[in-house]
């Protein structure tokens, strides 16, 4: 591990002195790889030029999960035949009847599990009870979701459901570029996307909005030559799609993977935090696959959902703003007062990968206000901010 910190350190060193070299103006960045907590944790936002603002933007799988898809799984979690499976990270997530927590603390049979084929397992193992899987998140997990599905439907289960909250990056991103009040003008696209879809659905959004877009991966070094590559484009008045993540994201991304999602879900409009109802942002099951839609399954479980109503958009006004990369944590009202990471009041709080999780933990004094630089004694700097 010191050869692997040297190195990075050394290497940072160099591509920061390199982002100086070449800023001679004022952008703004968005962080669309869910990477605020490297960005916080390692004081890069802080070690950057004056005038280099870094934004975060729809990269948390869990801050972009609809909310309408949360409601229905705290509903489903307290059905009595229903054994409910979810990623740990999701059981704090609030929606607008509660989270999962709550469900569970009802005495809702709610189960942490690994991945979508634990589920599978589960229910091949309670042939009595139906078990749903929470499938969450963009198109890095839905291949696993959709391979669970392709095996029930070959082992003839008839026990086995998916609520699938599964969304699409290029939609995401198409939308926050295109709503009012965007400040970003470059985009660190999310690498783990890339490495199953690739890099053609980024390179429309990179003409029609005239943004510079960097597929890059979420490590330190990773991440400043993303800002490097995309700092080097706005100054030259460039706008295209590179591709720094090039040992794990190819230009087609993963054609197995891609083929396995197209063959099980297809794509439907979904309402997103702040911005709406987008065309295409979700994923639901194929008709072929209907029978394990647990939505329809269960529709008289299902509460009423009202996607013009204040509550529907989130439990939080601010978190769409937060998502949308139009308000830093910091400067949300509730942050850190009404809203912490053990009392969330919307998804970016709940979610360890959410950025405003990020602020809380490395950007604050237990009880105090905002730092401007990182603690000493927390974070593990490999280089000094700015200013220092």
């Amino acid at each position: 591990m010191k050869y692997l910190d040297d190195y990075r350190k050394r290497a940072a060193e160099e591509l920061l002195e390199r982002i100086r070299d070449t800023a001679t103006r004022s952008w703004t960045l968005m962080d669309a790889c869910s990477a605020a907590h490297h960005l916080l944790r390692f004081a890069i936002d802080r070690a950057l030029p004056v005038g280099l603002e870094l934004v975060h933007g729809p990269g948390c799988p869990v801050c972009a999960m609809p909310l309408e898809a949360l409601d229905r799984a705290v509903a489903l979690a307290g059905e009595p035949e229903v054994i409910f499976c979810t990623s740990g990270d999701l059981l704090l997530v609030p929606g607008c009847h509660g989270s999962l927590h709550d469900a569970r603390e009802r005495q809702g049979d709610v189960r942490v599990v690994y991945s979508p084929l634990d589920a599978l397992a589960l229910a091949r193992k309670n042939p009595e009870r139906t078990v749903v899987f929470f499938a969450v998140g963009f198109e890095t997990t839905a291949p696993a979701a959709a391979a669970a599905v392709r095996e029930a439907d070959r082992l003839g289960l008839t026990n086995f459901a998916l609520l699938s909250a599964q969304v699409r990056m290029a939609p995401a991103l198409a939308a926050v570029l295109e709503a009012p009040g965007r400040r970003a003008q470059a985009v660190l696209a999310a690498g783990h996307v890339g490495t199953v879809m690739g890099l053609r659905e980024f390179e429309p959004l990179a003409e029609r909005h005239r943004v510079p877009i960097v597929v890059t991966g979420s490590e330190p070094v990773d991440l400043l030559e993303g800002i490097l590559r995309a700092v080097v484009q706005l100054e030259r008045g460039t706008h295209a799609v590179e591709n720094q993540y090039e040992r794990a994201v190819r230009p087609d991304g993963n054609p197995q993977a891609r083929a396995s999602i197209e063959a099980v879900f297809e794509p439907v409009d979904v309402a997103w935090r702040g911005l709406g109802r987008l065309p295409g942002y979700g994923l639901a099951l194929r008709e072929r696959y209907r029978r394990f839609d647990a939505a329809a399954r269960f529709p008289d479980a299902l509460p009423e959902h009202d996607p013009t109503s204040a509550a529907s958009a989130s439990p939080c006004s601010p978190c769409g703003d937060v998502v949308s990369g139009r308000l830093r944590p910091c400067d949300c009202s509730s942050f850190a007062h009404r809203c912490t990471p053990d009392r969330p009041l919307g998804a970016p709080m709940a979610s360890p990968e959410g950025p405003c999780t990020a602020y809380h933990r490395y950007r604050r004094k237990p009880g105090g206000p905002l730092l401007e630089r990182p603690l000493s004694n927390v974070v593990p700097t490999p280089f000094a901010p700015r200013g220092a």
